[in-house]
């Protein structure tokens, strides 16, 4: 509830949407449950009226905005393999992440923790060496599932210079509580001296 990135706003903007759709049906079917109450001494309405109004028209046009609201979303947070974005690999096993920046000289790679440029997208490329995992790092966007074999691609961005916490969100064995990272953007400043320290540590 406390967005750092565009995908983490663009996900509470529709988590917010989709508050209001759902009172707004709860509080269309507590209506449509108290109108015969309401209206008893002029009599109720008739049944076909409150089948096809209440319980098709007005819930379907509803959900119907639900789910365009969604699908604008969706598409907004997929990854596009858009130039200039910054790739990172994201290598989980029980219970570590280990990241490696194919797009820096000597392709650095760090323990738990990933650094990333205020401002700029960077999509991160999960896979698992072992078991199902799945990186999270809440305040910036969704997540996605790290699977053996398999490579899933998630696209996020900070908004300003930080650490954020992120999780391994899908139960991995007796350690997964302790399977956590740290996000650390940098200034474009501080970015830029950190890549140079990569460099000269290789």
């Amino acid at each position: 509830m406390a967005p750092a990135g565009e995908a983490a706003q663009t996900i509470a903007t529709l988590w917010w949407v989709m508050l209001a759709g759902s009172v707004i049906i709860f509080l269309g079917v507590v209506g449509a449950a108290l109108l015969p109450l309401i209206l008893r001494r002029w009599g109720a309405p008739a049944p076909r009226a409150m089948l096809i109004g209440g319980g098709l028209l007005f819930p379907g046009v509803v959900l119907l905005a639900l789910l365009v609201a969604a699908l604008m979303v969706g598409d907004r947070l997929s990854p596009r393999g858009e130039p200039g974005v910054l790739r990172v690999e994201a290598q989980a096993q029980q219970w570590a992440w280990t990241f490696r920046y194919p797009d820096l000289p000597g392709q650095p790679t760090t323990e738990g923790v990933l650094h990333v440029p205020v401002g700029r997208p960077f999509e991160v490329q999960v896979s698992s060496q072992d078991v199902i995992h799945s990186f999270w790092a809440p305040r910036l966007g969704g997540k996605i599932d790290a699977i053996p074999g398999q490579v899933n691609v998630i696209r996020l961005q900070a908004d300003a210079p930080g650490i954020y916490r992120g999780q391994c969100a899908e139960f991995c064995g007796n350690a997964h509580a302790m399977m956590d990272f740290t996000v650390e953007a940098h200034s474009p400043a501080d970015y830029a001296a950190w890549r140079t320290a990569q460099g000269a540590a290789r």
